[in-house]
């Protein structure tokens, strides 16, 4: 599913060159359930955007599905995101003038899904949010924020889900539950998860474990 060659990330940093992400070669199956863990500065969150597509690689190749992500122009990019990646992060994101519903039906309304509405009530249904779909994100906690924003992320039922310390910004009751609903759609339909986190407890659900130190990868379980 995931494909990283010689992939490495180098910034300029004042006057110097910085790297971010020494150069890494790493495949990801498939349905597996992967949780990048290192402290804060070890390139844990540069390495999710690298796959996503976020940002481009100093170096090296990003393949999704067999498709060199790294050889995509801006619209293809986009195209691709749109249709194989779902995106969970740190601070929700949500669109604070749509409320829970509309948030996660916009990314089906802009694919021209016929069934956008069904779908998103659906979705909120998993996550447990039946009762808050016309709610504004100002009105919503944040562990609810952060389930709409997962619901959001599989409006458009991607095969690759990818979350940025998706428990950083909660306290430890919803953080356990965010995890428990990535194990779901994990066991469910069988997603690919990538989980960038700094969290033991949680990387320990995970199938595969990535350890991240320093920009270079120090352990893999």
């Amino acid at each position: 599913m995931i494909e990283l060659r010689d992939v490495s990330k180098t910034v300029v940093s004042g006057t110097e060159p910085l790297t971010i992400l020494h150069p890494l070669t790493l495949t990801i199956p498939r349905g597996q359930f992967t949780a990048i863990v290192g402290p804060s500065g070890s390139g844990k969150s540069t390495l999710l955007g690298l796959i996503a597509g976020l940002d481009s690689p100093s170096s090296g190749s990003v393949l999704i599905d067999g498709v060199d992500i790294t050889r995509l122009d801006e619209d293809a990019l986009a195209k691709l995101r749109g249709e194989k990646i779902g995106f969970v992060f740190q601070f929700f994101h949500l669109i604070p003038s749509l409320t829970a519903y509309e948030n996660v039906a916009v990314p089906m309304e802009i694919a021209g899904a016929s069934d956008a509405r069904a779908r998103a009530e659906a979705l909120l249904e998993e996550v447990g949010l039946t009762g808050r779909a016309h709610h504004y994100p100002s009105q919503l906690s944040g562990g609810e924020q952060q389930r709409v924003a997962l619901a959001r992320a599989l409006a458009n039922d991607p095969p690759l889900v990818l979350a940025d310390e998706p428990t950083g910004n909660l306290d430890s009751t919803n953080g356990r539950h965010i995890m428990e609903l990535l194990r779901n759609i994990h066991d469910t339909r069988r997603t690919t998860v990538v989980l960038v986190t700094h969290d033991a407890e949680l990387a320990a659900r995970a199938d595969a474990r990535l350890v991240l130190r320093d920009g270079r990868v120090v352990e893999r379980s």
